[in-house]
């Protein structure tokens, strides 16, 4: 069984990133401005990658540089500079899927950790080794291993050798995220990281000698998405990944928000805790990565009988609670807050610190910098007051339930 895992967790920006390390990840993986699977997301320059290991380290994070595409001529020629650059601004790894990659890395970034990419598809423990000879440090394996296979891979490779797995979040159709579907129907490449997600969408059956005559595709009568795959959730199931040696429970996200990494990344740190004291996880903290947007949870390919199915009935997500603020300060019963989305008076709020659990708050009063009474906090990024008995570190986040219809 893994003594301390490692919980690793995404950032797309610099606002995820202090998120993610202000709510308790041991590392976080970030994107530069070339060579990650994710180009949507703002990603980091050189100057903003240093600026953000500078933050990380500070509160004893580490980084991992994602450079996981797989690079043209063109591309590849400009990584010697790329990853040398890059290891300048304290990186502590980087994650590659390319053979050529992870030979210029060690030839233009010596001694920077080589963790290899999901991309890669790694299957076995015959793959794994191969890797670490050529001087690999950790493995991400596919997400199609299960956790028998990943107990076998352990025992057969190194024992300085790290697995890390994904835990939590958004599945592809696909082997080990490599899609064709995206680059044949939208020009936008998923193996370069400009994925428009297209195993979302609704699809339909045309016959050839009835053109114009749509099919809907439908299985038991539940609907028409036959490519849209559930999300991944292992949070009641952590003592089960540890005990099949899994070195880094990876969160998957780097195009998701400020307020996913804070929050599923505080419930996942929280599990990790429990299931190290051997104890049982209370429900209210599995509970907190419903109040995220997601899709209905599975349990992926983890176990022998797989409940890694596709969601039939839309290509949407839920999103049962609404991010609206943030705290900046508590100062003698007074809460200061910055606005991220409506609420009024009559709201009942939850507010979760960082590294901490949620708590009920209802306001009473609500003051603008003009220091007049409002009922309503309607405009964004506003700063705003409130009478507050509980005192709150600042970084706390503070969102609501939304009302069903």
């Amino acid at each position: 069984m893994t003594d301390t895992p490692e919980l690793l967790s995404p950032a797309g920006d610099r606002e995820c990133l202090e998120a993610a390390v202000d709510f308790g990840c041991d590392a976080v993986y970030v994107g530069g401005t070339g060579f990650g699977m994710r180009a949507g997301p703002k990603n980091f320059d050189m100057q903003g990658l240093a600026e953000a290991v500078r933050y990380a380290h500070g509160s004893g994070s580490k980084v991992y540089l994602t450079c996981n595409t797989v690079p043209t001529n063109d591309e590849a020629a400009d990584y010697p500079r790329f990853i040398s650059e890059a290891k300048e601004t304290g990186i502590d790894a980087v994650i590659i899927a390319d053979i050529g990659i992870m030979s210029m890395t060690k030839k233009y970034a010596p001694g920077l950790d080589i963790h290899m990419s999901t991309q890669v598809g790694i299957m076995n423990y015959e793959t794994a080794n191969e890797l670490y000879r050529l001087g690999a440090n950790r493995v991400v394996l596919a997400r199609e291993v299960s956790l028998s296979e990943i107990a076998k891979i352990r025992k057969n490779i190194p024992s300085d050798m790290e697995i890390e797995v994904f835990a939590h979040g958004a599945m592809c159709v696909s082997f080990s995220g490599r899609c064709l579907l995206s680059k044949y129907l939208t020009g936008r490449d998923a193996n370069r990281g400009a994925c428009a997600q297209p195993c979302r969408w609704k699809y339909f059956l045309t016959e050839e000698t009835r053109p114009g005559e749509q099919y809907e595709i439908t299985e038991d009568n539940r609907g028409t998405y036959i490519l849209n795959a559930k999300d991944l959730c292992m949070i009641d199931h952590i003592p089960d990944l540890l005990e099949a040696g899994v070195t880094s429970l990876k969160i998957e996200g780097r195009a998701k928000s400020a307020y996913y990494s804070a929050i599923v990344t505080n419930a996942y740190k929280k599990a990790i805790e429990y299931a190290l004291k051997g104890e049982k996880l209370p429900e209210a903290i599995s509970e907190e990565v419903y109040k995220v947007s997601h899709r209905p949870y599975c349990t992926g390919f983890f176990y022998e009988h797989s409940d890694a199915e596709q969601f039939y009935q839309s290509s949407g997500y839920f999103r049962d609670y609404e991010f609206v603020g943030t705290v900046d300060n508590w100062n003698n019963g007074i809460l200061n807050i910055t606005q991220r989305n409506y609420f009024t008076l009559d709201n009942e709020l939850e507010i979760l610190p960082p590294k901490g659990v949620p708590s009920i708050f209802r306001p009473t009063e609500m003051f603008n910098t003009a220091g007049e009474s409002v009922n309503v906090a309607n405009h964004a990024m506003e700063k705003l007051s409130l009478p507050c008995p509980v005192e709150y570190p600042p970084k706390s986040i503070i969102r609501m339930e939304k009302v069903r219809n």
